[in-house]
């Protein structure tokens, strides 16, 4: 308890010292998602300091732990108990954290048929842009309140607040599971592309992997960042680059949307100290 109180109380002091020079935090745990969105400057904010199980009942379902917690340290966990995250959230490095997977939301092979990153967040601990630590929903899957504010997590590249903690729910394991893996060269021009699943091959130039029965591409190709996302959108759907350096590796919002966003991050961030620009430079 005396752990969990000191490393809140330094991501607080943090926070708040940021705040009141005007700094902006770069947050980051084992920097394995760091090549996804835009390049950030900024102090380093490290969660790893921030880690453990903060608790884990097999019968409920439910298991919460901090931010800086390693994916593998949850999953070794789970697999004691003979279960399993219901997703398979990729780790994409050594050291991947509970807190990177839910900024980042990818939710690996298995989401169409299970469920995303978000679907599996039940409440989180967020220390906010006017420097406050604050709870969001619940630890028990009966407890919906907040459960959107908490859900807004996932996916926000640390760009509206800084997780502390998340209550996750988990699911017992099959009795047999088949994995297939394909190997990809290297992560260079590698795109994500969502799609409505009866879409056809694009008329792109490179190597296409369908996923998720069609719903989700993997493009590897040469071809113009902005040509992809084009071609993306007309078929109502959305392409990210997973290629670092890039200056618009998500594809960009409509105007009412960007509107939307912008309202949201300065309702959590105000000062603009998370994350400034990850996600879309606008923002």
């Amino acid at each position: 308890m005396s752990h969990d109180f000191d490393a809140s109380a330094a991501l607080l002091e943090q926070v708040n010292h940021a705040l009141n020079s005007a700094t902006p935090l770069r947050i980051q745990g084992s920097g394995s998602k760091a090549h996804l969105g835009r390049a950030t400057a900024g102090e380093v904010l490290d969660t790893r300091l921030h880690r453990g199980i903060v608790s884990y009942d097999p019968t409920e379902l439910v298991l919460t732990a901090r931010a800086g917690t390693p994916l593998s340290e949850i999953e070794a966990a789970l697999e004691a108990n003979n279960q399993m995250l219901p997703c398979e959230p990729p780790h994409l490095g050594d050291g991947a954290t509970l807190g990177g997977m839910v900024a980042a939301g990818l939710s690996g092979p298995r989401r169409p048929w299970a469920g995303s990153v978000r679907d599996q967040v039940l409440g989180t601990r967020v220390i906010t842009g006017q420097g406050k630590l604050l709870r969001f929903g619940g630890e028990v899957m009966k407890n919906v309140a907040g459960y959107d504010l908490s859900r807004l997590m996932a996916g926000s590249f640390g760009c509206l607040g800084l997780l502390a903690e998340v209550s996750i729910k988990v699911l017992p394991k099959p009795r047999q599971v088949l994995s297939l893996r394909l190997q990809v060269d290297a992560l260079h021009a590698l795109r994500r592309l969502s799609l409505p699943a009866n879409s056809g091959l694009l008329d792109l130039p490179g190597r296409q992997l369908i996923d998720w029965g069609g719903a989700q591409r993997w493009l590897k190709s040469d071809a113009d960042g902005e040509l992809i996302q084009r071609v993306t959108a007309k078929l109502g759907g959305h392409a990210t680059c997973f290629t670092a350096g890039q200056a618009q590796p998500f594809q960009p919002l409509a105007a009412m949307l960007l509107r939307y966003q912008r309202q949201l991050k300065n309702q959590l961030d105000p000062q603009g100290i998370f994350n400034p620009g990850r996600m879309y430079a606008e923002v």
